[in-house]
């Protein structure tokens, strides 16, 4: 969801919040230019747990729910990746 008209200067993937979760977190990222985006969570295992977005955005800033209420409790990594950018975060889901 687009949460501001404002074109940020650089790519910005936010720490999500709240973190720790349950079961429900929000992704705040930014893109500088618009292309395919993809924002993946991973377990930490390294193994894709959830794709989030998979699809052409324009610039802007956004935010992401996540409900991994499917999820068991432990550490995920988010993964954004943009044109030549990607950025990982790390969060905790506690049940």
């Amino acid at each position: 969801t687009p949460i501001s008209s404002e074109i940020p200067d650089k790519f910005i993937l936010s720490q999500n919040y709240p973190n720790p979760f349950n079961p429900v977190t929000n992704i705040k990222f930014s893109l500088p230019k618009g292309g395919l985006v993809k924002l993946v969570v991973f377990d930490v295992l390294g193994r894709e747990a959830v794709t989030l977005l998979n699809e052409v955005k324009p610039a802007g800033n956004y935010l992401v729910d996540f409900d991994a209420s499917a999820l068991s409790s432990g550490v995920y990594f988010y993964r954004l990746e943009s044109g030549d950018f990607t950025e990982t975060k790390k969060m905790l889901l506690v049940k």
